[in-house]
């Protein structure tokens, strides 16, 4: 049988792999668009502090990793899926077939309609190619605004600040890290950033880049005009899926998947930031784009693609920030739902915060800052949807009590996990 796998980011090497294990003699196609080996997104920010080296983004470090598993890899774009025909275009001309189909091929950044926005020194900070760009510019001194302060512009950030550069954050939100943060949350962790001597404008937009001066002449909404050497453009992502337009799958904010990561096409799967799954805690459709996640449903959908059977239970979501030093987390439907109860504690001199919501007696989601210990605590009592009984009325009394809570319902979290 042959396996093609379109992305070679973690949930595609994943996948190639755990395919190789179950099915030692098929054929496994593995197709990257960019010219460097699988890497990981995600140490790019430390590959710009300086911690590691372009080698250190690699998700494998044999360089014979893939060859000595007989996996074949390519270096191109798809182009064009035909389901009927079990058949990959790819940008070079070549057609590829296949038995079964592996959509993996992430996010990418969103570019925002601004005039200017292709200007040089305008830069998005998702490729190595894009941490190249920048190291070149973002030296000590470096005249730097970030627009975007999400969980990706938010590592970007710490990123930047340990080079030494002046820096200046703007986000349209009226927080910080707003898709994962409540406002009191979001509102401590600007003031922390701006206590770190960073610049940050909330409820703002960037209206216009242009060249000027000595660098690049950044308009913003609130009226200031800002000189900078350089702009890093961190305002989202969206599920990298317009070769997939003419497919017939069906998709809607990304490929709509089954509980085994299978698509409208019996022989295709996907994984990763593409897919559209089951959200955990509320049932409906969810692109949950956290690499975790990814992981996940790449082991599922490769076990199933290779004869096996596995289902995942639903995509939860799962938020761990570290920004300069100051942690925050939140899980599952942490803004809440109607009807349903919270409580909110708050110490603002040592920049902590929790909050939990709760469904009837059942936990659903939190919001932390500075208070790490009971991270897995708020994830376990989440994720088990256990009955809390007498310990809602204790954790709405006091929800720093979180541990005693979950260690109180380990029974149930064992029989759970069993």
């Amino acid at each position: 049988m042959k396996h093609v796998i379109l992305g070679n980011g973690p949930a595609g090497v994943l996948a190639a792999e755990q395919i190789r294990r179950l099915k030692p003699n098929d054929s496994i196609v593995l197709i990257g668009s960019e010219d460097s080996p699988p890497y990981s997104r995600m140490a790019i920010p430390y590959l710009l502090v300086g911690n590691i080296s372009e080698e250190g983004t690699f998700l494998r470090k044999d360089a014979n990793h893939f060859s000595n598993l007989k996996i074949e890899q390519k270096k191109a774009h798809a182009t064009r899926v035909e389901p009927g025909s079990r058949r990959v275009t790819l940008d070079s001309g070549e057609i590829i077939s296949y038995d079964r189909l592996l959509i993996a091929t992430g996010s990418k950044p969103i570019r925002p309609n601004i005039p200017g926005i292709d200007l040089p020194g305008v830069h998005p900070c998702w490729t190595l190619e894009d941490a190249r760009a920048i190291q070149k510019i973002a030296k000590p001194g470096a005249r730097v605004l970030q627009m975007g302060a999400g969980f990706i512009g938010c590592i970007i950030l710490e990123a930047l600040a340990s080079q030494g550069v002046k820096l200046t954050v703007v986000e349209m939100g009226d927080r910080m890290v707003p898709r994962m943060m409540t406002e009191k949350a979001g509102g401590l962790i600007k003031q922390w950033v701006e206590q770190k001597g960073i610049t940050v404008y909330t409820k703002t937009k960037v209206e216009a880049i242009q060249q000027g001066g000595s660098g690049l002449q950044v308009s913003l909404s609130n009226g200031e005009r800002i000189e900078v050497d350089l702009v890093i453009s961190a305002t989202g992502v969206k599920p990298n899926i317009e070769f997939l337009k003419d497919s017939k799958l069906s998709i809607h904010t990304g490929i709509t998947v089954d509980d085994c990561m299978q698509t409208s096409d019996p022989n295709i799967y996907a994984a990763g930031d593409v897919t559209e799954s089951t959200d955990f805690c509320t049932g409906k459709p969810i692109v949950n784009a956290i690499q975790p996640n990814a992981a996940d449903q790449a082991m599922i959908a490769a076990t199933n693609m290779a004869g096996g059977h596995a289902q995942t239970r639903g995509a939860l979501q799962v938020n761990v920030l570290d920004t300069l030093g100051l942690i925050s987390s939140s899980f599952g439907q942490w803004a809440g739902v109607e009807g349903g109860q919270y409580v909110e504690h708050t110490n603002p001199d040592q920049y902590q915060y929790i909050r939990l919501e709760f469904d009837r007696d059942r936990l659903i989601g939190a919001t932390s800052l500075g208070l790490t210990d009971h991270i897995g605590a708020l994830r376990g009592l989440i994720q088990t949807r256990v009955a809390l009984g007498e310990w809602k009325d204790k954790l709405l009394e006091d929800p720093t009590q979180i541990m005693a809570a979950y260690l109180a319902k380990g029974q149930s979290q064992a029989a759970w996990i069993a």
